[in-house]
Parts: structure tokens; sequence; C-alpha cells
């Protein structure tokens, strides 16, 4: 099992600096609009994302690099 970047139980705003970890605020813009990045919720203006949420889609983003061969 994978450590958790983020708590799975928190509720992030887009705000938070945390985020920043995944891609800075404007990327993230682009993605909600083209429907990519990881899930969201939006409240009104305000835009969250749930912490299980986040760490599924870093987690679905990791690539494992294998050694070759012999």
């Amino acid at each position: 099992m994978r450590p958790n970047i983020f708590e799975n139980d928190r509720l992030y705003d887009d705000t938070d600096k945390e985020l920043d970890a995944i891609a800075p605020r404007p990327k993230r813009a682009q993605w909600r609009h083209r429907r990519g990045g990881p899930n969201f919720m939006r409240f009104g203006r305000r835009i969250k994302y749930h912490g299980a949420d986040l760490n599924s889609w870093v987690n679905e983003a990791l690539v494992v690099n294998e050694a070759p061969a012999s």
C-alpha cells in the first residue's frame, strides 16, 4: 500500500497550498475546465477536493520504473 500524501477525510480548498504539490492553481483550473485532473466539488464559486480522491488520483499517476532485464 502506498502512503497517502493528503489526509483522506479532509476537504481541501483550491486555495490550500498543499495542492501545489500536484500542480499550481492555474493548472488545476485548466484541468477542471477540460474535465481532467482529480475529482472536485463545486459549491458556488468555491472548489473543494476530497483528500481520498486526491490520493487516488496521485496513485493512478504513479509511474513505476523497472530495471531492464540483464
